[in-house]
């Protein structure tokens, strides 16, 4: 069953989630946030491992480098220096 309710974000960006839709939410519990164009995905994070935390910041620069790349301030390199500035990693 899908629930639907209307909240509003306040001066500190806080969002209230409904109390009716908060019930088997706890104080302190920890959520997974995706955001597109339009819309907001709130998930709940059982426990979130520190994979799970690389990855989300993994994920994080890979979206802020092809915006880069896509305003045309990527770097150009030769393959063979890239091959060399990956093995430095």
């Amino acid at each position: 069953m899908v629930e639907m309710n209307i909240t509003k974000m306040s001066s500190k960006g806080q969002i209230v989630i409904p109390v009716e839709m908060r019930k088997d939410m706890k104080e302190g519990e920890e959520f997974l946030i995706l955001k597109d164009d339009n819309r907001i995905i709130l998930q709940k994070v059982k426990k979130v491992t520190e994979k799970l935390r690389e990855d989300l910041e993994f994920a994080k620069r890979t979206e802020k480098a092809w915006q880069r790349i896509e305003k045309g301030q990527g770097i150009k390199m030769d393959f063979d220096d890239f091959i060399a500035e990956m093995k430095k990693w």
